[in-house]
């Protein structure tokens, strides 16, 4: 008598407008953040109100005072008591700032997708999965058929044996490393190829200390101010040789300005080229030394009879050596 319809308890009327009743029976209850607060006392058709033609009459009970979180921009929305519950009116009053209801308004409704529209919406969902579940018992079925790559990895043998021959091949090559053979072994595992490294470290320090402080060839060349101005004033010096080059100063500066000396070069070059022609040819006493057989003939032999004429020499000079003394 003193619940949610009770015959002593005052109670508002309030009116929602849907497009679809969705399974809403009358009688059905209404809730306010998930408290029952009222009931649904009608459910009809007005034509003519457009889109959302189902008016939904709700009577809300007004004992202990939750009429006053009702406001009149409070939404409505019909909602389903799990999966497969009763559907319910659910009073939304959380972003609400209005004035408290009235007997007699009208609520706006908001529209809630029922299960049929999840279903249809998942619908393109479940085709996607089931087109990937074929794919991947396809892409299965390859791989038990030792197709493909991810199949011969699986199920070839002599993969299998490659793989377990190259593993093999590793372990021996770390065997020997730890056991200090090989370059890579004795890198590790040799002290005395340790000691000469730390040795040539150090002797690498000293050498940069050395150059640090100016000392040897490599240290003067980065340190000495002096090196540093002699070839400056080299450099200097080259400059202005270049220059005076340039203005065709000196014999060099004639040889690359003059025009004069560079006729007279050519003229020379042009004589001397013609000499080689003729020698070349055999012309003249030069050409024939160098052409003529003859020539070359003629003088090895009597080089050939001058050297045996100096051996009899040497061998009776009395022969060939008469000493006179006349006495005046």
């Amino acid at each position: 008598m003193t619940g949610t319809t009770g015959l002593f308890t005052r109670k508002l009327t309030v009116f929602t407008y849907v497009d679809n009743a969705g399974g809403l029976r009358t009688g059905a209850p209404v809730r306010l953040q998930g408290v029952d607060v009222g009931n649904v006392t009608a459910i009809r058709v007005v034509p003519g109100h457009g889109v959302t033609p189902v008016e939904v009459s709700m009577r809300i009970s007004t004992k202990n005072a939750y009429h006053q979180f009702i406001k009149k921009d409070t939404v409505v929305q019909l909602a389903t008591a799990g999966v497969l519950g009763e559907t319910y009116v659910d009073l939304d009053s959380t972003a609400a700032k209005g004035a408290t209801i009235a007997d007699g308004d009208t609520l706006a409704a908001k529209d809630v997708p029922d299960i049929t529209d999840v279903v249809r919406s998942s619908q393109s969902t479940l085709q996607n999965v089931n087109a990937l579940l074929n794919r991947a018992d396809r892409i299965m079925a390859a791989v038990e058929n030792a197709q493909g790559s991810v199949g011969k990895l699986i199920y070839d043998k002599q993969l299998y044996n490659n793989l377990n021959a190259s593993v093999q091949q590793m372990q021996s090559i770390l065997n020997d490393i730890n056991s200090g053979r090989g370059s890579i072994g004795k890198l590790l595992k040799d002290d005395g190829l340790y000691a000469r490294a730390n040795e040539s470290i150090d002797k690498l320090n000293r050498v940069m200390d050395q150059v640090e402080r100016g000392e040897g060839t490599l240290g003067k060349f980065m340190k000495d101010p002096a090196l540093y101005n002699n070839a400056n004033q080299t450099i200097a010096k080259a400059n202005q040789l270049m220059d005076g080059i340039n203005r065709g100063e000196g014999a060099l500066g004639k040889f690359a300005r003059d025009p004069e000396f560079a006729r007279k070069l050519d003229d020379t070059m042009t004589k001397l080229n013609a000499i080689a022609g003729r020698l070349e040819a055999g012309e003249g006493s030069a050409g024939r030394l160098l052409r003529d057989p003859s020539v070359y003939n003629n003088v090895d032999q009597m080089l050939v009879e001058t050297r045996t004429l100096v051996q009899a020499i040497r061998e009776n000079p009395k022969r060939y050596l008469t000493i006179r003394f006349r006495i005046f």
